[in-house]
């Protein structure tokens, strides 16, 4: 009896114990939130201010329905030669970010299937060059990078902008601890089947990797599509501009432009959570599996 009742008392601090916990994570998740929707939400609200009312107040949640305009938004998209320079912009960054992702996951998948289903000698070393790579800042490698592209001519190109990132370490080690933890039996029954090894790898093991190519396909279309230094190094011509420095060429010693910026900002992420919203079925799943597989 002494039992059963040292056992329910066990039971019930446990139950409150976890109660307490998830109460904790909750209000700790809900203060995140805030601290990250709380730029996105101010942004929205100054795309709605007239410049001057910006300057003068800056960054702010005040909600002043008196001052807040359409005009920034009408003056992006009334047709002018500023609103044309815009969707020429953002027009650019689609480009770039479709090849830019298409590129890298083709190109990160081979090379992680390589890594992870065949044994061949130096593979653990080759993976340890991939991953040594992830340690060196692009700062360093930027000047070396741009001398390259200047010598196989690839400057103001969009080959020049993509080339050097298309075979991106962190993807490449995503889909690598992804594929360790899938079951290397299925590489065998395709080759009973009669499949070559092309078969094997396009038609068995690339649909059951979907989750981690929608968990990369968001990462890298968010880095693409805000990536700012690179294209601005290799790209001269002012038609080649991509959102991210179309933008910054508003900003100027003889006036900044601060309203148009902010409205053409908030419409600048529109892309990025439409890709979210169409992968985020797979999101969880693949960063999951990623993570604990291998």
């Amino acid at each position: 009896m002494s039992n059963t009742k040292s056992s329910s008392f066990d039971q019930m601090g446990m139950s409150k114990k976890n109660k307490i916990l998830s109460a904790f994570a909750t209000g700790w998740f809900v203060l995140l939130s805030f601290i990250i929707v709380f730029p996105i939400f101010a942004g929205l609200l100054a795309s709605f201010r007239p410049g001057q009312e910006l300057i003068r107040k800056g960054l702010s949640v005040d909600l002043n329905v008196t001052t807040m305009t359409l005009d920034n938004y009408i003056y992006l998209f009334s047709g002018n030669v500023d609103s044309q320079k815009y969707f020429m912009w953002f027009k650019n960054s689609l480009f770039l970010t479709l090849i830019s992702v298409v590129g890298t996951l083709a190109i990160c998948y081979l090379v992680a299937y390589g890594l992870s289903m065949y044994e061949f000698p130096l593979r653990r070393i080759l993976f340890f060059m991939v991953i040594a790579t992830m340690m060196v800042p692009f700062e360093i490698l930027m000047l070396p990078l741009y001398k390259e592209m200047i010598t196989l001519k690839l400057i103001d190109t969009t080959a020049g902008v993509v080339l050097p990132g298309i075979c991106g370490a962190s993807t490449i080690f995503f889909f690598r601890q992804y594929m360790i933890g899938l079951p290397k039996e299925l590489l065998d029954a395709g080759r009973i089947d009669g499949a070559t090894e092309y078969g094997i790898c396009f038609k068995i093991m690339l649909p059951i990797t979907k989750p981690a190519f929608a968990a990369m396909s968001i990462l890298c279309a968010m880095g693409a599509w805000n990536n700012i230094l690179w294209p601005m190094l290799v790209y001269r011509s002012a038609s080649k501009f991509t959102l991210p420095i179309g933008l910054n060429t508003l900003l100027t010693p003889y006036g900044n432009n601060y309203d148009v910026l902010i409205a053409g900002s908030m419409f600048g992420i529109i892309p990025v959570f439409v890709v979210f919203l169409c992968f985020q079925k797979y999101f969880i799943d693949g960063m999951t599996a990623g993570a604990v597989k291998g």
